[in-house]
C-alpha cells in the first residue's frame, strides 16, 4: 500500500484509474446530452431519474471522490517533477520532443477545473442542488436551451473553448493512461496515440453537439 501511494508508479496507476473512471462519466454525460437534440421529454426524464435520489446523489459523491483524486495526484506528480528537474525543468522541456498536452497538462486541467465550476453552476447547482434543499428543480431543458439562448454566440463559444482543453488533456490523458497500466511497447505506441485521439474526438464532438446545435438555433430565431 506504501508504493501505492508514495512512489511515483503508484500515484500514476491512481491517477491513470480514476482518469478512466472519469472517462466513463463523461461518455455517459455526453451522450444523455445528445438525447436533448432529440426530445425535451426523454431529456427531462432522465434529468428527474438523475435527480435527489439516494443512488444518483451516492453516484454523485463517488464522482466527486474521483475528481479529488485525481486533482490531488495530478498535483503531486506535477510538483514531483519539478523537484526532479530542478533549475534545468525549462531548458530540459525545450530539448525533448514531449508534446505541448504533455507538457501543459496541469495547465488544462486547471482551465477544465474552471469550465467544470461555470457547468456545475449552470446545471447541477440548478437541478440536484435545488432539489436537495427541498426547492423544486427548473426542467433540465429549459436551462440548457435559455443557457444557450443569453448573449448568444457568447456561452456557446466559452463551451466550445472549454471543450477544446478537454480535448487536449483527454488526447495524453488516455495514451498515458494506456501505458501506466502496461500498454507501452513500441507496437502500441501509434495505435494507442489514435486510440486516445478518437476517444477524446469523440466525448468532445458528442459534448459540442449541444452548444453548437442550440447556439445556432438562437442565432436564426
Amino acid at each position: 500500500m506504501y508504493w501505492l501511494l508514495n512512489s511515483s508508479i503508484g500515484r500514476k496507476l491512481i491517477m491513470s484509474i480514476s482518469g478512466v473512471f472519469l472517462i466513463l462519466f463523461l461518455l455517459f454525460h455526453a451522450s444523455m446530452n445528445l438525447v436533448l437534440v432529440f426530445s425535451d421529454e426523454a431529456y427531462d426524464m432522465i434529468c428527474e431519474a438523475l435527480g435527489a435520489n439516494w443512488y444518483a446523489i451516492a453516484g454523485t459523491l463517488v464522482l466527486v471522490g474521483g475528481v479529488l483524486i485525481h486533482i490531488v495526484y495530478a498535483t503531486l506528480l506535477t510538483l514531483q517533477n519539478q523537484k526532479a528537474r530542478g533549475a534545468d525543468k525549462y531548458a530540459s522541456a525545450n530539448k525533448t520532443t514531449t508534446e505541448w498536452s504533455a507538457k501543459n497538462m496541469y495547465v488544462l486541467g486547471l482551465i477544465v477545473l474552471l469550465g467544470l465550476a461555470i457547468h456545475l453552476w449552470n446545471f447541477w447547482y440548478k437541478m440536484q442542488f435545488v432539489e436537495l434543499l427541498g426547492h423544486e428543480p427548473a426542467q433540465g431543458s429549459a436551462i440548457v436551451k435559455g443557457l444557450f439562448a443569453y448573449y448568444p454566440p457568447l456561452y456557446g463559444l466559452v463551451y466550445l473553448a472549454w471543450l477544446t482543453a478537454i480535448w487536449f488533456h483527454l488526447t495524453h490523458g488516455v495514451w498515458s493512461a494506456f501505458q501506466t497500466l502496461g500498454f507501452n511497447n513500441k507496437i502500441w505506441f501509434a495505435r494507442l496515440k489514435c486510440i486516445s485521439n478518437a476517444v477524446a474526438t469523440i466525448i468532445v464532438l458528442l459534448f459540442a453537439v449541444c452548444p453548437v446545435y442550440f447556439t445556432i438555433s438562437n442565432l436564426l430565431s
